[in-house]
């Protein structure tokens, strides 16, 4: 729906014209400019709209929002101090959000049926915590749970079509709002607070180099290369050589293209192909983003292709973003931002690991990290969003937006995780003994990471 929704195509909905057409509309605290729907205006607002509004408020501990309906008069019950202001420009808006928030709600914000004045992040932080502090089950949320969320197949063809839908939308798209060095759209690392996305990038880069303990002449394979930036950091400052499966068209033209001008070509290789068809045996086998896009029924068979590439004294690296119980994605995100996503808990983790004799060596969640990382990128997103409203229209930049601010909110509360494994085979035993080989100092003027004051 929002894939590559570029403005020539004349891809917007019925309901864009909604969002060229604000006016003031009179509040119960004065004037506030919401948009209003043509046929808001034939519906007026009737008790039960109130009483539904309140209802629904009710049933998640009446977190601190105040909520205006299609008049414009609010219709929660007042709260000192909201977050947001929320505004709902039709009765069905209201309706859908009722009956099923997770769905409908990502398609309301974009369309501008629901408008929203605030802190976006802490609106959607709260919000997150009202659902998750229910005390009573709700059997018909379950239910809509169980049959709204389609079931994950990412069968090879499937999963091209999945990753063609979020990672072929342009790269200069990509480009406004990522890190300039080295592209990276997964977690950074920030062992001080203070420091740029680039330098936060570029430790991540570090820090993943080092749990692999990777040595010059190391046959490297990576599964789900995004633009390079990993590949390209390994074979400049390591001096390995890399084998890179990615399935994207258009990551993979970016990819062999920066490793022609950074001079890696001659030990670096880009192949677009489904991590199931890797060959060959490596030393170190990584994944930085992708497991994402694994389906649960397909845990097996990378355990089997990791077990097959691995030499026996090999070791790897799994970084991807999970849970803490077992869930499915939103399913808004994963029908229109991410197809075919799915956040794995630990314990699903294993289920790639233990069938296959792969021993974990080291877990580390950088939950807090992420909501640091995506902070940034929201800053450059806004900063830039002239230009991307030249390439796409208002209703993809709304879905975004939508997404990338429930993105932090989502790290901030808890929802999601994000975890990096390292492991081997059961019967290695040339272990380091402790962790300080990862974060010890390095002396040499080839020091890879840049000092920070703490």
């Amino acid at each position: 729906m929002y894939r590559n929704s570029l403005k020539n195509t004349q891809h917007l909905t019925r309901h864009d014209s909604i969002n060229r057409r604000v006016e003031s509309v009179p509040t119960s605290s004065g004037l506030c400019s919401f948009p209003r729907s043509p046929s808001a205006v034939l519906s007026k607002v009737s008790w039960l709209d109130r009483w539904l509004t309140r209802k629904m408020l009710d049933t998640v501990g009446n977190p601190p929002v105040r909520i205006l309906l299609w008049d414009g008069v609010e219709a929660s019950p007042r709260c000192k101090n909201p977050v947001a202001e929320i505004f709902y420009a039709d009765r069905n808006a209201l309706l859908k959000t009722i009956v099923d928030h997770e769905r409908y709600w990502g398609d309301l914000y974009s369309s501008g049926r629901v408008e929203v004045k605030g802190d976006m992040t802490r609106f959607l932080e709260v919000m997150y915590n009202s659902f998750q502090n229910r005390h009573k089950k709700n059997y018909l949320t379950e239910l809509l749970r169980r049959f709204g969320n389609r079931k994950i197949i990412n069968s090879p063809s499937r999963a091209r079509d999945n990753i063609h839908h979020h990672y072929d939308i342009g790269n200069a798209f990509y480009q406004l709002w990522l890190d300039r060095e080295h592209m990276q759209y997964s977690c950074a690392y920030f062992p001080h607070h203070n420091m740029t996305l680039e330098q936060a990038q570029q430790a991540k880069l570090e820090h993943i180099c080092r749990k692999l303990q990777l040595k010059p002449g190391d046959r490297v394979v990576e599964a789900g290369c995004g633009w390079g930036g990993l590949s390209r950091f390994m074979v400049k400052h390591y001096a390995v050589s890399v084998t890179a499966y990615n399935i994207s068209a258009e990551q993979i033209h970016y990819c062999r293209q920066h490793a022609d001008d950074d001079d890696c070509s001659s030990r670096l290789e880009y192949v677009q192909d489904d991590y199931r068809n890797i060959r060959g045996q490596f030393d170190v086998f990584v994944s930085v983003g992708m497991l994402e896009h694994v389906a649960k029924q397909d845990y097996a068979e990378l355990g089997k292709v990791i077990k097959r590439c691995l030499k026996p004294s090999g070791r790897g690296l799994l970084h991807s973003i999970g849970r803490i119980t077992q869930r499915p994605m939103n399913p808004w995100i994963e029908r229109h931002i991410f197809p075919g996503a799915y956040p794995p808990t630990l314990s699903e983790m294993m289920q790639i690991l233990e069938p296959n004799q792969l021993a974990v060596l080291d877990v580390e969640n950088l939950r807090l990290h992420y909501a640091q990382t995506i902070q940034t990128w929201v800053q450059r997103f806004e900063q830039h969003k002239t230009v991307i409203s030249e390439m796409m229209d208002e209703q993809f930049i709304r879905a975004w937006s939508l997404y990338l601010y429930g993105s932090i909110a989502a790290f901030n509360v808890g929802k999601l995780q994000l975890f990096q494994l390292v492991f081997n085979h059961e019967q290695h035993n040339r272990l380091p003994r402790s962790r300080q080989f990862i974060y010890q100092k390095q002396n040499s003027e080839n020091d890879r990471v840049e000092k920070f004051n703490a």
